[in-house]
């Protein structure tokens, strides 16, 4: 399976657009949409300028990456772009060890799925574990996307 539109748009919705290269929460120079290293595996560094068609072909390039990495699920189209789209932000090593996966693995369709998405939606801040309103939205639009009828 490859990433759709409906993936690729919902990750540009939260990740949000950067032309020029910037440090991103999580202490790691990004561009784009978040995109840490360049199709030909250099690291993103701080003064790079992209155009938007740049940070559109970095996205799905990145989003192709998270396709090829994850494990063989049975799941339908809307299901894998809503885990391409969580794994897009909080790495493929989190998603692999999270409940999550482990109840996907069982069974693609249990309810208790949509309650999983919802654990992910704090981050550091100064420090400090917050709720932040922008995973929360995130996290919301996932579960939808994840149970929406293809």
């Amino acid at each position: 399976m490859k990433p759709s539109q409906k993936c690729i748009n919902l990750i540009k919705q939260f990740e949000g657009l950067c032309l020029k290269s910037y440090i991103c929460p999580a202490g790691k120079v990004s561009i784009g949409y978040g995109a840490t290293f360049y199709e030909d595996n250099k690291p993103i560094t701080i003064g790079d300028l992209i155009s938007i068609k740049r940070a559109e072909d970095l996205l799905k390039f990145h989003a192709d990456i998270i396709a090829a990495k994850l494990p063989k699920l049975n799941i339908n189209q809307n299901q894998f772009d809503a885990i391409i789209s969580f794994v897009y932000n909080v790495g493929i090593s989190n998603f692999l060890k999270s409940t999550l996966y482990r109840i996907m693995k069982q069974n693609s369709n249990d309810d208790l799925i949509g309650d999983e998405f919802m654990k992910w939606t704090k981050a550091r801040v100064n420090g400090e574990l917050k709720t932040l309103k922008g995973l929360v939205n995130r996290r919301k639009a996932e579960t939808n996307l994840y149970y929406e009828q293809n």
